[in-house]
């Protein structure tokens, strides 16, 4: 089998280390997109668990309440987003 030409095998390794570098940045997103669900798993229990006592706490205050747990569920499903973009 012929010998490859120079220009050649600096065109595979240039390609080879882009390969590797997109590799290493996929795994890190994921990591990273695993560690953004995790704390949004988190505040979406502490939302639950908040929404549960403030049902159970007052009528009277459901208003605020709804406008505040909506936030909350906003910011929570626009974190969802972010993972998702992330993959």
């Amino acid at each position: 089998m012929a010998e490859l030409s120079p220009k050649i095998k600096q065109i595979i390794a240039d390609l080879e280390r882009e390969r590797d570098e997109l590799r290493l940045k996929l795994h890190l997103a994921k990591a990273e997109g695993r560690d953004e669900l995790a704390k949004l798993e988190e505040r979406l229990e502490s939302f639950r668990a908040r929404a549960v006592r403030a049902g159970k706490e007052a009528d009277a205050a459901s208003d605020d309440i709804g406008v505040a747990a909506r936030k909350l569920a906003d910011e929570i499903k626009e974190g969802f987003q972010r993972v998702r973009r992330m993959l």
